[in-house]
């Protein structure tokens, strides 16, 4: 079913624990995504956005995003990930996305704002709720680049104030040290500043990049404020490597069936596993 309102997300700030987003990027992953939605009954965000669409074509993703997730038993939002575009978002908002992220990050701070507003304004007339980016988190969010996060570039919890309040944004997702993609040392947030940025704003936050992020950092991520997290890299490993290692034994018959179910149920597994790691505390998980 489709995951409709900001409510899942309030609940998950409200307990220490955060909602999933999956980036999809094609039938098999957006079947993984919602087999983990199923077997844990935890809400989770589908992020069929405007990377995954270069390669599977908008109209075709959305449709596959949205028919999984109102088939599902499973609480399923579909989300509009890192888009720029308001027609993009229009778009998505008319086709029934429950919820849109604006990525003004790359723009002037008053054009930022001016952006969000008018995503927000749309948003509003279809019921759906709006997440926006302030600061730059470095590396690709398809292909993990080995980024280094710049102090400089990061999310300053004064201007997010002002942000939210000039915005009228449902969730805020920031630059604390976070990077997209798999490095090769360990992540540090900056979880003084992240401390100082929910103190600021009145939303949840939303931590980008946050494949192989050490359980301490996620953890004291999730203890300030940060009510979704979004994994990608992840997932996208666990799929390559089934494909790779399930190829040899598929290539002497052609059988792409086989091919494809293991990297499905690899996105699955993966997906389970970061919805573990998520789980409040109060229920016996990690976070």
């Amino acid at each position: 079913m489709l995951l409709h309102g900001t409510d899942a997300l309030k609940e998950a700030a409200a307990a220490g624990h955060a909602l999933p987003g999956f980036v999809a990027y094609n039938l098999e992953t957006v079947q993984g995504i919602t087999a983990a939605a199923e077997a844990t009954g935890r809400p989770v965000v589908i992020q069929a956005g405007s990377s995954p669409f270069k390669h599977a074509g908008r109209d075709a993703l959305m449709r596959l995003a949205l028919d999984a997730a109102g088939r599902s038993a499973a609480r399923l939002g579909v989300h509009l990930d890192h888009s720029r575009d308001l027609d993009e978002i229009t778009a998505c908002l008319e086709a029934g996305y429950t919820s849109v992220m604006v990525d003004g990050s790359h723009l002037p701070f008053s054009e930022n704002i001016a952006l969000t507003k008018e995503a927000v304004r749309r948003a509003r007339d279809h019921g759906a709720w709006v997440e926006a980016e302030l600061g730059a988190l470095p590396g690709d969010e398809d292909v993990s680049t080995d980024a280094v996060a710049q102090a400089a570039a990061m999310t300053d919890p004064q201007q997010a104030a002002r942000f939210v309040a000039a915005t009228g944004v449902d969730a805020l997702a920031v630059a604390v040290g976070n990077v997209h993609g798999f490095t090769r040392h360990p992540v540090r947030l900056d979880l003084e500043r992240l401390a100082a940025i929910h103190e600021s704003v009145p939303v949840p936050l939303v931590l980008h990049g946050a494949s192989g992020l050490p359980v301490e950092e996620l953890h004291g991520a999730l203890a300030r404020g940060v009510a979704k997290v979004n994994v990608n890299a992840e997932l996208r490993r666990a799929c390559l490597e089934a494909v790779r290692v399930t190829l040899p034994s598929a290539l002497p018959g052609s059988d792409v069936v086989s091919l494809w179910a293991a990297g499905r149920d690899a996105v699955r597994d993966a997906a389970l596993e970061v919805i573990g790691r998520l789980s409040p505390r109060a229920e016996g998980g990690n976070a």
